[in-house]
């Protein structure tokens, strides 16, 4: 792998404009290797570590004026960055970063005070992070990271990392939350409108050394349609279809003419969290503990038939004509399921001053499902030929436990311009799925085994990190992580009734981080980063194995590690209001894992190598020219490109799935008066790819990946000193996109809150 010299050719081309990195602005410009990170509780103080990455940061107050129901939707305006939050309440909200796409959610961290809500045990869709264990209301600030560049964090950073900051109570406080909100629906004929409604409650107090936080969070809401039914192998009719009314031709993804016949409904999805936060203050050690518990039920139980016969009866399958054309309707594909998830997070930690001038830092988390289990039938339950038979899926011996302990120091070998850190990284993750035919779907029967995949991986990690400020004006940060990985109790149930041990695999690999930090002054700030990361694979990839009627996984336990060589080159300018910054990245990835479905088949097969290269150009003023505005606005230009696969040539020099080439967010808020704030804001993408061979060039249906627009406003007043009231709209123009399944329509907010 070549490291093509870009820091170098950048500086000099553009050594007369910038910016730098920093997520919380500093004052002070000779200590460009600090961040302070804002919120931070008084149980658990800023860790002010080294800091390599570029990064972005949000606060409490910033994000008042975002629309957000759950919280992935307070980083929807940052740079370089996508959540595919389909629906309020959406458990796939899958995060999109930099030169990672949307589906490559294993290269994405998300952490909640320190508590991983990253999903790395399964990939696209079911790899979002767990975002509903933990609430937007109870946040105080969030920071994203972008790439692998410290060596605190593993290669499922090459994408970046979302740090969410939540505020114990220091004295007694009581907060309540309830909205409603409403979206309208548009495609295919249909004129519907689906809602929803979100509650939360929350008391805390502290006792002398003692804190104590209580709340718990209720969401349920009703989707659009997710899914659309059609047939694109269209013929001419032989004689003996059935006619039918109702369906609407068109085009699937790659342009190929098809008759649309179905979709699956809207989905429900009822989400109960309960958290306990505790935090304990012993002399200088702080500890901290978190209870989360979340149940949760997803029902797709009302598919839509648009077909009937000439008898006005609806046709669930079997060969159909409409207006000349001959389709085929399957009668799975109304057929309807229900989901229940049940799961326990646990986190502690532990910190405090060891020595003189070092602060150790501990945290352990477990993460267990309880209980996930999908009902399906075979058929839609109005179908005539309908019985109770199905099919049971299940979760068993699921989830993960972590381990951190870090050691930091601002004055190292007694130096106050040196600081390090040191730590050692572990972590289990175990997956198993069992699959069943069932007689009786609806009472959960488990009539028949028929696939039962899955394994676990550990991680081993041990990485340290140095930074001097050598001059006033220059700093350099050198760091390494060292990780061993090993696959174990890998098993592929094969369908025949034999059991296939997978044999154990154990890989190791080294990762060095380089900064070099330039502060010529009190405006311009300079930054060079430069770090390889190795992304391991996780335990879908190596071990799920799948046959449905709908569809087969087939996965591969000889997966290499994806190996990475990222750089940025970022500069910054200090104004009046704010900061103005350009960011220049290049990532080259070899042995890139991506999962493509071809059909109803749905494969993790390796691409050779990856090329990204982007620029990024982010300001952030407040209380603009001296006004009441503060403007938040950034755009990104992305090349992600197919640079090498021996097995296929003819998709290099294509475009990776699901990067679109522009990227902006514009975020406005304008304090009308001290009670009153208004807010405006702007997502746009530009359209991209599905398809690894680029095919998929028809726009707005179903499966494409289409550009878009959302206008976003809201409204907050603030009644006396504890009531506020605050009215949005998402998507203003009623703009109609895909990704892959439809973006939100227009969506109507209405919120009051009481705290005190």
């Amino acid at each position: 792998m070549t490291i093509k010299p870009l820091g170098t050719m950048v500086l000099l081309a553009l050594s007369g404009t910038g910016t730098v990195l920093h997520a919380a602005e500093p004052t002070d410009d000779a200590n460009l290797g600090k961040i302070v990170v804002e919120g931070k509780t008084e149980a658990k103080p800023s860790t002010d570590t080294p800091y390599t990455n570029p990064s972005t940061s949000i606060t409490k107050q910033e994000m008042q004026g975002i629309n957000a129901s759950t919280l992935e939707d307070t980083v929807k305006y940052e740079p370089s960055m996508v959540v595919r939050r389909r629906y309020i309440g959406d458990p796939n909200g899958t995060v999109g970063m930099r030169g990672s796409n949307m589906f490559q959610t294993a290269r994405t961290m998300v952490f909640a005070d320190g508590l991983p809500l990253h999903y790395l045990l399964q990939t696209q869709w079911n790899g979002a992070p767990r975002w509903s264990l933990a609430s937007p209301d109870e946040i105080e600030s969030v920071e994203v990271l972008y790439g692998p560049f410290s060596a605190e964090y593993s290669g499922n950073a090459m994408g970046g990392v979302v740090n969410i900051n939540t505020k114990l109570p220091t004295k007694f406080e009581f907060n309540a939350e309830a909205s409603v909100f409403r979206q309208d629906y548009h495609y295919l004929g249909a004129n519907d409108t689906y809602g929803g409604h979100h509650e939360y409650a929350s008391v805390g107090d502290r006792f002398d050394k003692l804190s104590l936080y209580l709340s718990h969070n209720h969401l349920q809401n009703d989707s659009q349609p997710m899914s659309f039914r059609y047939d694109n192998k269209v013929k001419t009719p032989s004689g003996g279809e059935t006619a039918v009314t109702g369906a609407y031709r068109s085009t699937d993804p790659n342009d190929t003419t098809a008759i649309y016949y179905g979709d699956t409904g809207p989905e429900t999805a009822i989400t109960d969290l309960t958290k306990i936060k505790v935090g304990y203050e012993m002399g200088s050690w702080q500890a901290r503990f978190t209870l989360a518990h979340e149940d949760r039920t997803r029902d797709s139980s009302s598919p839509t038939n648009y077909l009937r016969d000439s008898n006005g009866n609806p046709v669930w399958s079997g060969n159909a004509e409409f207006n000349g054309e001959r389709f085929t309707v399957k009668s799975s594909d109304f057929a309807v399921s229900e989901q229940k998830r049940e799961t326990m997070l646990l986190g502690a930690a532990l910190e405090g001053p060891v020595g003189s001038g070092w602060i150790l830092d501990t945290n352990i988390s477990h993460f267990n499902i309880m209980k996930d289990q999908t009902l399906s039938s075979d058929r839609n339950p109005n179908d005539p030929a309908y019985t109770s038979s199905g099919s049971v899926s299940e979760f068993d011996n699921t989830g993960w436990k972590t381990l951190d302990i870090k050691a930091r120091t601002d004055k190292f070998l007694g130096d106050k311009d040196m600081n390090f850190i040191t730590g050692y990284h572990y972590d289990e993750y175990k997956l198993m799925i069992n699959s069943y035919d069932s007689n009786n779907y609806v009472a959960g029967e488990k009539t028949k085994l028929t696939g039962s995949t899955g394994g676990d991986t550990t991680m081993q990690a041990a990485f340290a990190q140095w930074g001097w400020q050598f001059t006033p004006q220059w700093d350099v940060a050198l760091g390494a992580r060292y990780e061993q990985w090993t696959t174990k109790n890998g098993i592929n149930y094969n369908y025949a009734g034999k059991d296939l041990d997978i044999p154990t695999r154990t890989e190791t690999g080294i990762s060095p981080k380089l900064s070099l930090g330039y502060a010529p002054g009190n405006k311009w700030k300079y930054r060079y980063s430069l770090a390889k990361a190795y992304r391991f694979p996780i335990t879908e990839e190596l071990y799920h194995n799948e046959v449905k009627t709908n569809g087969t996984i087939i996965a591969d336990d000889k997966l290499k590690p994806e190996e990475g060589i990222h750089q940025n080159l970022m500069l910054e300018r200090q104004v009046t209001d704010g900061f103005v910054r350009v960011n220049l990245f290049h990532e080259v990835v070899e042995n890139v894992i991506f999962n493509q479905t071809i059909d109803t088949v749905s494969t993790f097969l390796p691409i050779d190598e990856v090329t990204t290269k982007g620029i990024e150009f982010i300001t952030q003023l407040d209380r603009l020219w001296g006004s009441k505005l503060d403007a938040r606005f950034n755009v990104t230009w992305l090349d992600s490109e197919i640079t090498k696969q021996d097995s296929n040539p003819a998709i290099v020099g294509k475009t990776m799935p699901r990067m679109p080439e522009w990227r902006a967010n514009l975020y406005l808020t304008y304090h009308v008066t001290k009670d009153l704030d208004t807010s405006a804001g702007v997502r746009y993408a530009s359209d991209s790819y599905n398809n690894l061979d680029n095919s998929d060039t028809a726009s707005n249906v179903f499966g494409g990946v289409d550009g878009y627009t959302f206008l976003d406003l809201k409204a907050g007043y603030q009644i006396g000193k504890s009531g506020k009231v605050a009215v949005g709209i998402d998507n203003v123009t009623d703009e109609s996109a895909f990704v892959a399944h439809p973006w939100p329509q227009r969506t109507y907010y209405l919120q009051g809150s009481l705290s005190f």
